[in-house]
């Protein structure tokens, strides 16, 4: 049965400051937009920078990461820094330097520069997560009004992700790859017209200072982290993989030291101790690594193995972005009707068949297989990603809705920096694996063929003729078993987290524990 509306404000001033609450939300799905638009967008443009920049297969994937490995490492300090100063102040700073952080990046002459200019719209990008949520946490009082609210913003941040590379493969084909970069310009310059207007300042008025060690340790941790998965997907020195990821863990040991001596902690450990706080971290990590993991291989498959045009391809994903709008707009009835629970085990089991349909059909150049999994994956993570913010947000305290707002961004950006790295790190170690130089082709030519697959194509269509085709027809090949097994790798994974949700959700009502936080009556049996 559907839950019943809410009440109506009483007087006036009750439903004007509804409508006003309302209205402030509609703004802050602004900045949502720009964060998750910009975050995906750029997928489409990858065989266009292979060859115009011509990277190495390891700065293609940072040309990707750093974005989201930067916002991630920057989150929980910016989230401090707008419970002390201002959360709309936050996010005025962080939109306007977006903006011209954007305008800079599209001058990019070399991988390095544009890499550069990605960590640098990571950097203002953090500050704009965080905030939302914490603003949404404190506008809206009543559990029911917030509870659709993250709904709506859950749809809003999955579409957006999802409809990024349908933007820019639209503006990569009228335009040129570098407008994509300038996509975030005009949003957040809107953003920064009305929100003085209509979104209303919020801090905490007993706030910490802003600890800058241990900021420091937080953005080291991730750097050192994504390092070392991203030289083992891609078959880097394993010496200096497993220092970097010894690094990462020692340093994230000390980050968690330091938050339990200070008094004011930049993120209050405590709240992992909730199950339903870290069970929703987890995952909002799995959920995004899927999704943008995906991505990584569709937008390729789509434009060279299939050969679909920029604007074309980027359409052949919106049924993939209208399945992730509609399912996480359906969670709150979904939730009342199952629990949050068992929505949880449906979402990762839904997930699991989109990769299992691009692992059995996926080895061809046909579009189909890949815009039909994306759509089952979409209409999984739709709800994935819903259930977990709400559980995260909810699970907390009014007093930590900063914290626990700047923990849940983390966890979808180290999903992004994780979907990339290992996925797409996995997806072209495979693909380098599985390539081989045909007959004809230079040592030179066949070298920078085999970073990746957007380079071996632009390098057969200018060495044309027999060598030119035997050159394509060997990196379709090659790219084609690189994403079914990959494809199979992440569908075992997902199947493996479905069966963990499965089992410890029975475990936890057989055990009959007080549950923290607002639970649905179908999650306590």
């Amino acid at each position: 049965m559907n839950p019943p509306p809410a009440s109506p404000p009483a007087s006036a001033a009750d439903r004007s400051a509804h409508r006003r609450a309302w209205l402030a939300f509609v703004v802050l799905l602004i900045p949502v937009v720009l964060v998750s638009v910009s975050t995906t967008a750029l997928s489409f443009a990858m065989p266009a920078i292979s060859e115009a920049l011509r990277p190495t297969g390891v700065e293609l994937l940072w040309i990707i990461d750093v974005y989201p490995l930067v916002l991630a490492g920057l989150l929980i300090p910016m989230g401090a820094l707008g419970d002390r100063y201002g959360r709309r102040r936050i996010l005025l700073i962080g939109a306007i330097g977006f903006a011209l952080v954007s305008a800079v990046a599209e001058f990019a002459p070399t991988a390095s520069w544009l890499i550069a200019a990605r960590a640098a719209t990571g950097l203002f990008g953090s500050m704009l997560l965080p905030a939302t949520l914490a603003l949404i946490r404190v506008i809206f009082s009543e559990a029911r009004d917030r509870r659709l609210a993250i709904a709506i913003w859950s749809a809003v941040f999955s579409g957006g992700a999802a409809a990024g590379p349908i933007v820019g493969g639209m503006l990569l084909e009228w335009f040129g790859w570098t407008a994509i970069l300038l996509i975030g310009a005009p949003i957040a310059l809107l953003f920064a017209l009305l929100a003085p207007w209509l979104v209303p300042e919020s801090r905490d008025p007993d706030a910490g200072p802003v600890d800058l060690a241990s900021a420091l340790l937080a953005i080291a941790t991730m750097v050192a982290l994504v390092y070392g998965v991203k030289s083992l997907a891609t078959g880097g020195e394993p010496l200096l993989a497993a220092g970097a990821l010894l690094a990462s863990g020692l340093l994230g040991w000390w980050f968690a030291r330091r938050q339990r001596a200070l008094a004011q902690p930049m993120l209050d450990l405590t709240l992992f101790r909730t199950p339903a706080f870290s069970g929703g971290l987890l995952i909002n990590i799995l959920s995004n690594a899927a999704i943008v993991g995906m991505m990584f291989m569709a937008t390729q498959h789509l434009q060279v193995v299939s050969g679909i045009a920029p604007t074309l391809a980027g359409l052949a994903l919106l049924p993939g972005t209208i399945m992730a709008i509609v399912s996480s707009l359906s969670v709150p009835v979904i939730a009342d009707r199952i629990g949050s629970r068992r929505a949880e085990i449906v979402a990762f089991a839904v997930a699991t068949a989109g990769f299992a349909v691009v692992a059995v059909w996926g080895a061809s150049t046909a579009a189909w297989p890949f815009i039909v999994g994306l759509a089952v994956l979409g209409a999984g993570l739709g709800i994935a990603w819903t259930v977990s913010t709400d559980l995260v947000i909810s699970s907390a305290p009014v007093a930590k809705a900063g914290a626990a707002s700047a923990a849940s961004e983390t966890g979808f950006e180290i999903g992004v920096v994780f979907g990339t790295a290992a996925i797409g790190g996995l997806t072209t170690a495979l693909y380098q694996a599985f390539f081989a130089v045909p007959a004809g082709v230079p040592a030179a030519d066949a070298d920078a063929a085999r970073e990746t697959i957007g380079a071996a194509a632009a390098i057969a269509e200018s060495l044309g003729g027999p060598a030119g085709a035997g050159l394509r027809d060997a990196a379709v090949a090659a790219f084609t078993q690189a994403e079914r097994w990959t494809s199979i790798g992440v569908a075992l994974v997902l199947l493996a987290a479905t069966l963990v949700l499965a089992v410890t959700g029975r475990t936890r009502r057989v055990r009959r524990r007080r549950p923290i936080g607002p639970v649905h009556p179908r999650d306590a049996e």
